[in-house]
């Protein structure tokens, strides 16, 4: 990768510009380049296309996504000890790197947007990663603003994200991603590669947006997982009962002894629907 772009190597400018990875941050830098682009590549063509990116602490992500011809990277960072770094990024590829320094979590992404075509490529802080998907899978307007999402997370957060009903990791999470995307997992990616290691294993997962998905109010949804997987080993008869109980179940025309992760993403739209 640096004889690629011309830059120096990751361990070296994080060394020169003092970056050890901050816990309290949801740090953890991933500086095998030939990684960092492997999970540029997981979003397919980049020709034409401006990336969105959170966290990009010194910049291995943001190299490998400009060096894989993005038009335009746009990188949201938090940390202002990483700016001089991704300043020689920007320096390097003249018109093609905007750097944002702020939260991720207040940042308007529709608004930056402004009706170019997007993909977010990021490796989410940990702290933050989960609450930004749910942001993005809940924008003012369906289809998204973005043509797709390929984001690092936790392993178990991945299979979270692409479980479906009767798996141990299905919840509401699944339910809210199933209902709106078309998820998989990519790959997985050990600890050693990273500085410092985290404890877990991470995993890329990619999610395209459903173009019609089933028509339902996002609140009554969220109100019926909740309800749901809250009492997840209670028939939903039981769990269900502030809702309406069996009389919506009845509705719904779902059998009421039923358990939540039995039931498919169209039946929980159903419910939904229903309240």
């Amino acid at each position: 990768m640096a004889a690629l772009d011309g830059l120096p190597p990751l361990r070296d400018v994080i060394q020169r510009h003092g970056l050890d990875a901050r816990k309290a941050l949801g740090q953890n830098f991933l500086l095998d380049l030939n990684l960092t682009q492997k999970v540029a590549r997981a979003a397919g063509s980049l020709e034409d296309v401006t990336v969105f990116e959170v966290g990009p602490g010194p910049g291995g992500l943001t190299r490998a996504i400009l060096a894989l011809g993005a038009k335009k990277v746009i990188a949201v960072e938090r940390d202002a000890r990483c700016l001089p770094a991704l300043a020689e990024i920007e320096a390097h590829y003249p018109g093609r790197l905007e750097v944002i320094e702020g939260d991720a979590l207040k940042t308007d992404f529709e608004a930056l947007a402004d009706g170019r075509p997007v993909k977010i490529i990021a490796n989410l802080p940990y702290n933050v990663g989960t609450q930004l998907l749910v942001n993005w899978l809940l924008p003012k307007q369906w289809p998204p603003f973005w043509q797709s999402l390929t984001l690092m997370f936790q392993k178990e957060v991945g299979q979270r994200i692409v479980a479906e009903n009767d798996d141990d990791h299905y919840g509401r999470l699944g339910v809210l991603c199933g209902w709106r995307t078309n998820a998989s997992m990519a790959f997985d990616i050990s600890p050693q590669a990273f500085t410092p290691p985290p404890k877990v294993t991470s995993t890329v997962v990619h999610l395209t947006p459903k173009e019609h998905p089933i028509p339902c109010s996002v609140s009554n949804l969220e109100k019926v997982t909740h309800a749901a997987f809250g009492q997840r080993r209670k028939m939903l008869r039981q769990s269900l009962k502030s809702l309406g109980g069996e009389t919506l179940l009845a509705k719904a025309e779902i059998d009421s002894s039923r358990r939540a992760e039995t039931l498919s993403v169209e039946e929980f739209v159903r419910l939904a629907n229903c309240l």
